[in-house]
């Protein structure tokens, strides 16, 4: 995995590398709103993530998913807010994106923490 200073450089190089789609969440699915997708947890892999704290606050922090479908064709971007600022999300999305349910490409001190 790279080491990226910023979310800006993280996400340009993700976009360099393929990841077009601009990924938001809800409660139960991350979607493309720009294609109409609604992808349910079982629906897309997470290939990587990179997090970054804010300089005044490790409350602050943000979180840059690189996310493919094969079932949709599809690899994205989410940048999701985690601690104070998170989303409301489901314990199956939750689970998908924050506890060891990520795709086979991440190994070891790249999984995300229980």
């Amino acid at each position: 995995m790279e080491n990226y200073e910023t979310l800006v450089d993280a996400t340009n190089d993700l976009l360099k590398r393929g990841y077009t789609a601009n990924l938001s969440m809800d409660e139960d699915s991350v979607n493309d709103k720009e294609r109409g997708l609604e992808m349910l947890p079982d629906e897309f892999e997470i290939d990587e993530f990179y997090r970054f704290e804010g300089p005044s606050s490790p409350s602050d922090t943000s979180i840059v998913y690189a996310i493919s479908s094969e079932k949709y064709n599809l690899k994205g971007v989410l940048v999701n807010a985690y601690g104070v600022y998170a989303d409301n999300a489901s314990g199956a999305l939750l689970a998908k994106l924050h506890h060891n349910q990520v795709s086979d490409n991440l190994h070891g001190e790249d999984r995300p923490k229980a």
